[in-house]
């Protein structure tokens, strides 16, 4: 069996939009078109000729602060020092258009997080910041 890696570098930015029991829930924010949302994002991936994916989470977390969307750096972001930028509270227009737009510039270790952006900046919950201790064997 061959494995084929793709080369770091190549890797686009990346949204991971979170689609659980709150982010993307009418229940918790009956104002937020999410369906649209994610369609815009999408239609900005395929609009971007490789330079941007978005794939959905079931939970990432920090449900107070829904809708959260990750941006991961592509290849050369991380490369340059990215790291994820996590971004609560992405619930209208302006905040889907910031956050494509961002990604769309080369996202974390390219381009500089734009300043509405840095305002809905969140902390990832702790279990992604750490890693988790190893369990001894009996």
């Amino acid at each position: 069996m061959v494995t084929w890696i793709r080369p770091t570098a190549a890797r686009p930015c990346t949204l991971v939009v979170c689609r659980g029991c709150c982010c993307g829930s009418s229940r918790k924010n009956p104002g937020t078109d999410h369906a649209r949302q994610l369609a815009r994002l999408h239609a900005a991936a395929a609009e971007s000729g490789g330079r941007l994916a978005v794939r959905t989470s079931d939970c990432l977390g920090p449900c107070a602060q829904a809708n959260v969307i990750v941006i991961q750096p592509s290849g050369e972001g991380r490369q340059r020092g990215g790291r994820a930028v996590w971004v609560g509270w992405a619930l209208d227009d302006d905040a889907t258009d910031e956050v494509a737009a961002y990604a769309l510039a080369g996202g974390p270790g390219i381009a500089p997080l734009p300043p509405a952006l840095d305002l809905q900046r969140i902390d990832p919950p702790a279990d992604t910041r750490t890693p988790a201790p190893r369990r001894r064997r009996r």
